[in-house]
């Protein structure tokens, strides 16, 4: 006989009163490990034997979502939706069941958070119909999915696996061992019946789904909701795809109606840009396939007390730490001596190499006082000794560079001509070879 805890799922042979994994006290109970008898209904086949997936996917009508997905679901792929309380994963779900749901094949919602009131209140809001959504309020996991044997489903959605429970479990819903079994539930239902399964997860305040990494392994796909409350832009992220890429983003802006796509991202991002001021520098990234340029802004204040500050919003501290000594040690610019504050505008966060040009640029500007030209953009990664690293798609930043209207695009020179970007119309890439060639040119027509 082995003995369990129902908070963290540790094993023994031997029982104790208190867990020696989570320390939680009376937690270990009996389990049975007999083993069901009977044929084993799996079969061993050759690799090359085996049948293949056609490929088919299943698009959810939501196209920044299916960006993400790599094309849209796959069958009897589990999603994880993660994302901080009040993000928009609810909203997301409902409007992703409006989009599959049909009559004869139905989504079924799980829902243990809201009553079927409460849902109706919300899908009226976002104009959704729900002809094709059947919605089951209910906290008991697997009475809710008993209504997934009374037809075929198109896809399951439970919001949120952290609220249902099973019955044959010794712990409360939100558990680890809770969220572990519903989610193991969840998974084996639709392996085997072959649709989709979305669960709503949220994030702790250490950063896991659901506990210490309870179900980012069990799952097919992690989604992330990412951004501010306090902003109306929401960033998606995969984070685990075994179907598709994990370096697509999908950007939806949160209304009244629900979430709306946003098509041309860079656009909007850079539609709030004030006249030339001192500090701010426009960054060429790219985001998987998808070109992105978003305004990097940079503050400097004298020192006030003994050692100056560093902070960074939506970019990497360290990152932003070397920066701050290759502009001091190879350019000797007196950064000793001011506060650095550093932000992306929009509530996107950038972790691309490439964006340590544009980041310089913009502290140098700061520093000066000085305004880089409006129709200038930055695409580079610098190194410990000030030289510029090549980047990569360097053609689809100058194009998207050009589409928005900016005139020339500074970059690292190595490798410049395989690029082809000096065919491109309507921008002018320029290059530089280290970090002070391109602060030159940067400042040169200022």
């Amino acid at each position: 006989m082995k003995f369990r805890c129902s908070e963290c799922g540790f094993q023994s042979v031997q029982w104790f009163g208190r867990c020696p994994r989570c320390q939680s006290w009376n937690t270990l109970s009996p389990v049975n490990e007999s083993a069901p008898q009977g044929e084993r209904s799996a079969r061993a086949v050759v690799l090359s034997a085996a049948r293949e997936d056609s490929g088919h996917r299943l698009r959810t009508g939501i196209g920044e979502l299916d960006r993400v997905l790599g094309g849209g679901l796959v069958c009897a792929q589990v999603v994880l939706v993660a994302g901080e309380p009040g993000i928009g994963k609810s909203t997301l779900l409902l409007q992703i069941s409006d989009r599959l749901g049909q009559p004869e094949r139905p989504v079924l919602y799980v829902t243990a958070e809201e009553s079927l009131e409460q849902i109706r209140l919300r899908a009226r809001r976002l104009g959704v119909g729900g002809d094709g959504v059947v919605v089951v309020a209910e906290s008991d996991l697997d009475a809710a999915l008993e209504h997934a044997q009374d037809g075929e489903l198109s896809c399951l959605v439970v919001d949120s696996i952290q609220a249902v429970r099973r019955a044959g479990v010794a712990s409360l819903p939100g558990s680890v061992q809770q969220v572990r079994e519903c989610a193991a539930r969840v998974i084996e239902l639709a392996k085997g019946a072959g649709f989709p399964a979305l669960m709503a997860g949220h994030v702790t305040k250490e950063g896991g789904v659901a506990g210490p990494r309870a179900l980012e392994h069990l799952v097919d796909t992690v989604l992330y909701f990412e951004g501010d409350r306090s902003y109306t832009y929401r960033i998606l992220r995969a984070t685990k795809n075994r179907f598709g890429s994990t370096e697509e983003i999908g950007l939806f802006e949160m209304r009244e109606c629900g979430l709306v796509e946003v098509p041309n991202p860079s656009e909007m991002l850079l539609s709030q840009r004030r006249q030339a001021v001192p500090g701010t520098a426009v960054f060429a990234g790219v985001q998987g396939s998808r070109p992105l340029l978003v305004e990097v802004q940079a503050l400097t204040t004298r020192v006030q007390y003994g050692t100056p500050r560093r902070l960074a919003a939506g970019l990497d501290s360290n990152r932003l730490a070397i920066i701050l000594a290759v502009l001091e040690r190879r350019q000797g610019l007196p950064l000793f001596e001011h506060d650095v504050f550093m932000s992306v505008a929009g509530g996107v966060r950038v972790a691309e190499p490439a964006a340590d040009l544009a980041i310089a640029a913009a502290i140098v500007s700061a520093l000066r006082g000085e305004a880089i030209d409006r129709e200038t953009a930055f695409a580079g990664e610098v190194g410990l000794t000030g030289e510029l690293r090549a980047v990569s798609h360097l053609r689809q930043r100058a194009a998207e560079a050009a589409r928005l209207g900016f005139r020339r695009l500074i970059a690292p020179s190595h490798g410049l001509d395989s690029f082809g970007v000096d065919r491109l119309p309507g921008v002018r890439v320029e290059g530089a070879a280290d970090l002070g060639e391109a602060l030159a040119q940067c400042f040169a027509r200022s």
